[in-house]
């Protein structure tokens, strides 16, 4: 499996609607670990790993939710914990 680690923030309309259930319920259903956290500025960051193809899928589906609007995403490559277990959301 081809593993990665990205810490992405997202910046537009993704704070205040579902932002976070959606990416933990996807996260699950994508077999990814990590988390989602808002930010004070608006945004919110987040930390995704597990399979590239499963992260792309995640990422199509996030840009898909109901209320998100995405307007701008950064994505930075990280290193991989390799003990780390689910996705969750940080405060």
């Amino acid at each position: 499996m081809n593993k990665k680690r990205y810490h992405l923030r997202f910046y537009g309309q993704v704070q205040g609607v579902g932002f976070r259930y959606t990416a933990t319920h996807l996260a699950q259903r994508y077999r990814l670990t990590g988390w989602v956290r808002n930010e004070y500025d608006g945004s919110v960051s987040a930390e995704i790993q597990g399979a590239d193809d499963a992260i792309s899928e995640w990422l199509k589906a996030i840009h898909c939710g109901r209320y998100i609007e995405i307007d701008r995403m950064d994505k930075t490559e990280i290193e991989i914990y390799e003990d780390e277990r689910s996705f969750g959301v940080k405060y």
